[in-house]
């Protein structure tokens, strides 16, 4: 049977037109070595109409955050400044501030800065002791004149702190935590300020509203303003020394005593205090109830520094657990001796009116 021919020729025909036949769009894009980059950057820029704008609102949102940020610190220390320069305020928020933000109150030359902490913490406890124990109401006329002579006290009392800083530089004297130990020991063994922890700390804070460190913050500043005179005042030193070569040679301690001794009240006594002295005596130096309670009757002791007087003790007689004692009492040069001629050469700016 032959081959239809017609038939045969029409398929040939067919076939190359279905292998031309039109294919989408789709089917012509193939992924390769060759065109993967190009699919990339065509994917990515579809993204980026999308990411930009994100990037952009980001760096607004940390732009605003910062501006924000130094808007506020800016307003807080106007704040801060206003508060306590112009209306001079003792609240406990601003003494917190003043412990972290070191806001001056006073130059001394151009080295020394008096912090407004350093006045705001001697106002403070002259405030506190008033308003709880004598029940001073500052908002009164009588209590806001109280307060402006509180305010004098302390500003007097923080430069001149100032320049015995500057006098201990000078002369090379400081106070170690052992000297700040043994002074509080001292005060906590003669009874003075409680015998517990508890009860101390109690009086402390009812007293002056202050914590054991603030005590210590004052203590410290006592012991280095008595060093310094200690350092500069030789003239006292010299009289006591003269004092102790004199008994150690056999002169009566009472005679001596009316001859040199500083105390008028005990001077004509030939230095006999006039009571019976105990440990907890808070009219006598706790550094000379100490040194009385070591020595016999007739004995007599070396010089006694206190911190303010020069004193040589000696024991009359023993009743019990108390003592009948005698004083050579030698008083140092007050502290204001050293620091007014230093603050008349020097005088201090100070940055509120008082």
């Amino acid at each position: 049977m032959k081959p239809n021919l017609k038939r045969l020729s029409a398929i040939k025909q067919q076939v190359p037109r279905l292998q031309r036949a039109p294919q989408s769009d789709d089917d012509d894009i193939r992924i390769t070595n060759e065109t993967l980059s190009a699919r990339r950057e065509e994917v990515l820029g579809s993204a980026r109409k999308y990411i930009y704008p994100l990037r952009a609102s980001k760096h607004r949102v940390v732009k605003v955050s910062v501006a924000i940020f130094i808007a506020a610190v800016v307003g807080f220390f106007v704040f801060c400044i206003a508060d306590l320069y112009k209306f001079q305020t003792t609240s406990s928020f601003m003494y917190g501030v003043t412990e972290v933000v070191p806001f001056p109150i006073a130059f001394i030359g151009p080295r020394h800065v008096v912090s407004y902490n350093d006045y705001l913490f001697e106002l403070r406890h002259y405030m506190h002791y008033y308003q709880m124990q004598q029940q001073i109401d500052f908002s009164t006329a009588s209590g806001k004149k109280q307060l402006a002579d509180f305010k004098q006290k302390s500003m007097d009392r923080v430069l001149q702190n100032a320049y015995v800083q500057q006098l201990a530089s000078e002369n090379g004297v400081s106070v170690s935590e052992q000297d700040v130990d043994t002074a509080v020991a001292l005060v906590r063994t003669e009874n003075r300020l409680g015998a517990s922890d508890q009860v101390f700390e109690s009086t402390l804070s009812n007293f002056w509203g202050w914590s054991v460190d603030d005590f210590r913050r004052e203590l410290r500043q006592e012991l280095l303003a008595q060093k310094v005179v200690d350092k500069l005042d030789t003239a006292t030193h010299d009289r006591a020394n003269k004092a102790l070569i004199q008994l150690t040679q056999g002169a009566d301690f009472a005679a001596v005593a009316k001859q040199v001794s500083d105390d008028t009240s005990t001077r004509d006594s030939g230095g006999d205090y006039g009571l019976l002295i105990d440990k907890s005596n808070s009219n006598i130096p706790p550094q000379v109830v100490a040194a009385l309670f070591q020595l016999q009757p007739g004995q007599y002791s070396g010089i006694i520094n206190t911190g303010y007087t020069l004193e040589i003790v000696k024991v009359l007689e023993v009743h019990g657990n108390q003592v009948r004692a005698a004083h050579i009492s030698f008083n140092f040069q007050p502290i204001n001796g050293y620091t007014d001629p230093l603050q008349a050469s020097n005088k201090p700016f100070t940055f509120i009116h008082v």
